[in-house]
């Protein structure tokens, strides 16, 4: 059985996830910017005895990657991202120049994403879900089992995400969430990558920029 752990990280105060099953843990958009925030995150890990064994990213913007090179030094671990956003991953820094806040290159990809792959984690699985507009590339991790999606940058709770950075494209964005979140399930439990989880139902009916 998986468990999602949330930490908020970095001036954009970005949702950083650990999806684990109690030995190992995926580490999903490590936004861990600051050496605090890097030793919560490591010392969490520790004390819950969870081997980080893979670094997978929804998308490559600033706030979700700046942790990435501190993971692999760490952990070993290389990211995992949708092809179409590596010019944004070894975008990186520049992308911190626009906004301010530096940012050190990630390391290269240690394999790409496509839509309906898996990722395995002891006897559970996440599948991945194509769902661009918010960025060229980005993906969702959904566990059907128990009925919880990570999200990304997507779907916000009563909010979606914003479309006016390179790549982004409302009306595409508008169909991932119609086509491919919606019809998950209104039980199904929405880890946002910033604010409070939400749920399919919930966005569903009262989403003021995407209604159901």
């Amino acid at each position: 059985m998986l468990t999602v752990r949330s930490f908020t990280f970095n001036p954009f105060q970005e949702n950083t996830y650990v999806v684990h099953d109690g030995k190992q843990a995926i580490l999903v958009d490590p936004g861990c910017w600051k050496l605090h925030e890097e030793e919560e995150l490591r010392a969490w890990l520790e004390h819950n005895g969870l081997e980080p064994v893979r670094l997978v990213l929804t998308h490559a913007h600033i706030d979700h990657v700046m942790g990435c090179a501190w993971v692999a030094e760490h952990y070993g671990l290389k990211p995992e991202v949708h092809r179409l956003d590596l010019p944004l991953l070894r975008n990186a820094p520049r992308q911190g120049e626009m906004f301010g806040v530096p940012c050190e290159p990630s390391p290269e990809p240690e394999a790409f994403l496509e839509e309906g792959m898996t990722i395995e984690l002891g006897t559970d699985h996440l599948e991945i879900l194509f769902v661009p507009g918010h960025a060229p590339g980005h993906v969702a991790l959904y566990c059907k089992a128990q009925g919880f999606v990570v999200a990304g940058d997507v779907l916000f709770n009563g909010s979606i995400g914003r479309t006016d950075l390179p790549g982004g494209d409302f009306d595409v964005l508008a169909r991932s969430i119609r086509e491919q979140l919606y019809p998950l399930g209104d039980d199904v439990v929405v880890y946002c990558g910033h604010g409070d989880p939400t749920t399919i139902g919930k966005e569903r009916r009262s989403n003021p920029f995407v209604p159901g």
